[in-house]
């Protein structure tokens, strides 16, 4: 019994001191922390760092994703079919048979988005595809007017172009017919007082070399052998016969009827970022007529649509529209033509920018520039409206008709003798106002009274018919007509009024 007395204490003992002992001696796995021992921490924390804090080790270092670098932009560089290639020719070329060959060179750069892809210069060859043959009314009446050669009527076609460098590519065009002499006619819209102040003074520096330039250009259309050659063509074009010619100088729009692909070219996105913004104010759009526009047929408000023919830059050089922009607007004005020579009138605006890449803004353009017929005597007025002015000479011309029809009736009393037949200068002059050269030698050697008055008559009267009987002329943009557009921002829309209270009377 006293065995058990002193050995109970003892048995005791160790259990009363384990679990001191127990928290007193570290676990097997002290050595790798346990993140349940920070509570809430969902990472393994530093060996340097407080037991509170939840960081990674110093040991281990975060690795931050790399930028991506942005590809650039693949573009193709590819003039797209129905594009026109102006080309005035070089060489001059009888319209005598087909197979001539055509000659010339292009007047203007062509590009490709922002790039020109075939410059001004190139050359062109082609040959003359058709000669029609004169009808037999037309026929008569150019006969009728001692004009024993009328005009054929003739169809041309280009195949080659050969690039500065001696590239040469085939083409496929077709053809509208050619101009022999362009103008390039302007309106001049007042500016602001500081743009003008600016305008002269960036251009003071340079008077000096302008007026070098214009001198010498001067002198150039002066002494140029185009003067006599014009002289010997109006000499010719009073024969009776005579060949037809395609001259120096004449200018046709040959349309591509395939696309042509010159490769491809990159840009970067901030290259690109710039496209589609606003261009600067009184900034000129250069492009082309998408179809003809005329006095005779369009109504206000019918459809008007052109193609940039260059890029435009910010003044920064920054791209904003590249080449094939298409610019949208409509015919505000049209009056057509009519009888006692009263002249058309037309004048468009152009109301919203599409790019090809689809962006879209609106402006406020007007015509600015065009590239015309001479013939067509064409003017521009300050506001963009175009407008037909008629020759002053029409005055003098049909007055002297009158004056020769007048005289070939009076007999030449000269010298004592009297002439029935009249004076031989009067009768040949009163001829060939109704019938040209062919009609004077008629008159001269019929040696006739009446047939001196009857030619004069006709002359007389086909004056007065055409220069003030007719119709006038219309105003006719042709297709592809090189346009100058300013560039203006949109007006802004008219406020709406406010809606006025009602009143009411007491009844």
């Amino acid at each position: 019994m006293q065995f058990f007395r002193v050995l109970s204490p003892l048995v005791l003992l160790p259990l009363l001191c384990s679990p001191a002992t127990v928290a007193q001696s570290p676990p097997d796995n002290a050595s790798q922390p346990s993140a349940s021992a920070s509570g809430t921490c969902p990472e393994v924390p530093r060996e340097d760092a407080l037991p509170a804090l939840c960081a990674p080790p110093s040991s281990i270092e975060e690795e931050s994703p790399a930028a991506i670098p942005v590809p650039p932009a693949h573009i193709q560089l590819t003039i797209p079919n129905g594009t026109p290639l102006r080309i005035a020719l070089d060489q001059r070329t009888r319209i005598a048979h087909a197979g001539e060959i055509v000659h010339g060179k292009l007047v203007e750069p062509i590009y490709a988005f922002d790039q020109v892809v075939i410059p001004a210069g190139s050359v062109a060859t082609g040959h003359v595809a058709t000669i029609a043959p004169v009808s037999v009314p037309k026929r008569s009446m150019s006969y009728a007017n001692g004009n024993f050669s009328p005009f054929h009527k003739y169809e041309v076609t280009f195949d080659q172009l050969t690039l500065p460098d001696g590239k040469q590519i085939p083409i496929h065009t077709t053809v509208s017919p050619g101009t022999a002499e362009v103008v390039h006619l302007v309106s001049h819209p007042e500016k602001d007082s500081e743009k003008q102040k600016g305008k002269v003074a960036q251009a003071a520096e340079n008077t000096k070399e302008e007026a070098k330039s214009k001198a010498h250009e001067a002198i150039s259309e002066v002494t140029s052998p185009g003067r006599m050659q014009r002289l010997k063509e109006y000499i010719a074009s009073q024969l009776p016969y005579r060949r037809q010619y395609l001259n120096p100088g004449t200018r046709f729009n040959a349309a591509l009827d395939t696309p042509l692909d010159f490769g491809a070219t990159t840009r970067t996105m901030e290259q690109l970022a710039t496209i589609g913004g606003a261009p600067a104010p009184d900034s000129l759009l250069h492009a082309r007529l998408v179809a003809e526009v005329s006095s005779a047929t369009a109504k206000r408000g019918t459809p008007v649509a052109a193609l940039l023919t260059e890029p435009l830059y910010s003044p920064d050089h920054h791209l904003l529209l590249p080449a094939n922009t298409r610019l949208v607007g409509e015919v505000v004005q049209s009056k057509a033509a009519e009888m006692l020579h009263h002249n058309g009138e037309l004048r468009v605006i152009f109301e919203r920018i599409e790019t090809p890449e689809g962006t879209a803004q609106a402006m406020q353009g007007s015509l600015e520039g065009v590239e015309v017929d001479r013939a067509a005597r064409m003017t521009l007025d300050e506001e963009g409206g175009a407008h037909t002015s008629d020759d002053k000479k029409r005055y003098l011309s049909t007055g002297l008709a009158i004056v020769l029809a007048a005289a070939a009736s009076h007999p030449d009393a000269e010298h004592g003798s009297t002439d029935a037949a009249g004076d031989p200068g009067v009768r040949a002059t009163a001829g060939g106002s109704g019938f040209g050269l062919a009609g004077g030698l008629i008159s001269l050697a019929a040696k006739s009274t009446p047939v001196s008055i009857a030619l004069g008559a006709y002359g007389a009267s086909a004056s007065i018919y055409t220069n003030f009987l007719s119709r006038g002329r219309d105003i006719v943009l042709p297709k592809d007509t090189p346009l100058e557009i300013g560039f203006g921002n949109p007006h802004p829309a008219p406020a709406q009024p406010k809606p006025t209270p009602q009143s009411f009377t007491s009844q």
